[in-house]
């Protein structure tokens, strides 16, 4: 039955219709017509032929009408069918790269076993592929929202000409997953690399040659056992293994990754839970003016020790607060402990403070640190904030509105880890450092290797010419704080000097290097 008459309306005229033509049927078989035609001769006095006429005339129009009436419904279904479809197509397809999305993937989830419409679809096994893309946010900023449009589009159109179109889903942001048909485990792993070498082939967008990397997963449907959302979860794990492992990597998914989830999920849980019980301390590490031999500062270092004893590393706890959005917060908080602190110190001694690349993107960052200070007492003078060159990279102008903001309030900023990014020289041009910080990997090995002593040499030569004060991380041998002190720098930190203490022990450590340096 076509889909008009399934309607209410079409119902109705359908009913209309077959009304008429069983009172024919009646009529004709009754001798309706002679009845019809001896009233009208026996009342023609009182005008019956008129009325008859009139009531011929009304009928005929009526089914005139309800046969309008009737094309016009069945005109406003097609039409009504067509925007549904629409609707449909939308609601399930992604508006950018037009491929289906996360909703178009949840119906199929819920057709476990092939259907008329899916023909052979789900022949063979089925294997999920999640791929995300690694770098697509720089390039975002390299060439605006519009060119990052423009590369997600030919993304999908290189994994597209991989596969099947049908099997391509694009689940948000730069996160693609692909059902592939019947793939063996060597074909799967062919299959992954296939889609690395797409993707990862420059891309010409006006007039810029850009290029991304792909983190791969994928894991095989267990079609008689499980939901296909089961499996997608898995490739989705397995995706964020290979992410965690560079660029340009693919897995197939272990149990050990859904083991590892679970650990970083039960850690992420204590750390919320630290955080609100101010548990994590700032230790903090001596700075030496290598010149006096006196302590001129102290950095501040996160530490963390949870309920059962056991220490969090710093690289491990902070990296899930950069993801999960607590740095911000456990920023505060350690900031506002170590403001505290310092006050205990000597006025000369500065409180040096580390800020995560993640942070640099908070366009209120220097707002924050000088609530900070005002909230303790301390004069902004004695903070120095140290920023990586990795953090300067995400959004050199806000960057830049950062580091002016904390300048002018007299709060003095360290180039920290200085060397071991791909553009320090760029760095030091644009913003304005009062030191920059030689990484420890530079101190631990320059005595060994000719070139990298020049290096370091150049190091600070390039600090005094640019009046900026100079310090070596790293420093665990008298020979190494001998050649250091010949090469100009300005101020040590390492282990030959003391090791990240608690806030109780930094005076007496104070009081200690003053008597060594007199004794000296």
């Amino acid at each position: 039955m076509p889909v008009f008459f399934r309607s209410r309306a079409g119902r109705q005229c359908l009913s209309v219709i077959a009304l008429g033509v069983t009172l024919w049927i009646a009529g004709a078989t009754l001798g309706f017509s002679d009845w019809l035609a001896a009233f009208v001769t026996d009342f023609a006095r009182y005008g019956a032929d008129k009325l008859i006429l009139a009531l011929g005339i009304g009928g005929a129009m009526s089914f005139v009408y309800s046969v309008l009436r009737i094309v016009d419904l069945r005109s406003e279904m097609e039409l009504r069918a067509k925007a549904q479809a629409k609707a449909d197509w939308t609601a399930t397809h992604d508006h950018l790269t037009k491929l289906p999305n996360r909703y178009a993937f949840e119906r199929k989830v819920l057709r476990r076993k092939p259907t008329d419409d899916d023909g052979e679809e789900w022949a063979g096994n089925v294997t999920v592929f999640c791929v995300d893309l690694d770098g697509f946010k720089k390039v975002n900023d390299l060439i605006g929202h519009n060119g990052g449009d423009a590369l997600l589009v030919e993304v999908s159109k290189r994994i597209c000409a991989i596969g099947n179109a049908d099997c391509v889903y694009r689940f948000g942001g730069d996160e693609f997953l692909i059902l592939a048909i019947g793939l063996s485990s060597a074909a799967e792993e062919r299959f992954a690399r296939l889609l690395i070498q797409a993707v990862t082939r420059p891309i010409l967008i006006n007039g810029f040659a850009v290029e991304v990397g792909a983190s791969i997963g994928y894991d095989r449907w267990a079609e008689d056992s499980e939901q296909l959302e089961a499996t997608a979860h898995r490739a989705d794990l397995a995706m964020y293994e290979a992410k965690s492992r560079g660029p340009n990597h693919y897995l197939a998914f272990e149990e050990t990754m859904r083991d590892k989830v679970a650990t970083r999920a039960a850690l992420e849980a204590k750390l919320r839970v630290a955080i609100q019980k101010k548990a994590i301390r700032p230790f903090y590490q001596p700075l030496i003016d290598l010149r006096t031999g006196g302590v001129c500062g102290f950095e501040a270092l996160a530490r963390w020790t949870d309920e059962e004893g056991v220490s969090i590393p710093p690289i491990v706890f902070i990296a899930i607060a950069e993801e999960t959005g607590l740095i911000t917060a456990l920023f505060e908080d350690l900031l506002a402990q170590a403001c505290r602190d310092a006050l205990t110190w000597q006025d000369s001694i500065t409180l040096s403070f580390n800020v995560s690349p993640v942070q640099m993107e908070d366009k209120l960052l220097a707002a924050r640190i000088l609530k900070v200070l005002s909230a303790n007492g301390l004069p902004p003078q004695r903070l120095e904030i140290e920023i990586t060159e990795n953090a300067l990279i995400q959004d050199p102008a806000s960057a830049a509105t950062i580091l002016d903001d904390l300048h002018e309030a007299g709060v003095q900023v360290a180039l920290d880890d200085f060397g071991t990014g791909y553009s320090s020289l760029e760095q030091l041009a644009r913003y304005r450092f009062d030191k920059i910080k030689i990484d420890k990997s530079f101190i631990a090995t320059y005595r060994d290797d000719e070139r990298q002593e020049k290096i370091v040499r150049a190091m600070f030569g390039l600090g005094r010419s640019l009046n900026i004060a100079t310090t070596a991380e790293g420093i665990e041998e008298h020979r190494q704080l001998s050649n250091l002190i010949q090469l100009g720098c300005d101020i040590g930190q390492g282990y030959l000097f003391g090791k990240p203490m608690p806030a109780e022990e930094t005076c007496a450590f104070v009081s200690n290097q003053a008597a060594i340096k007199v004794a000296g």
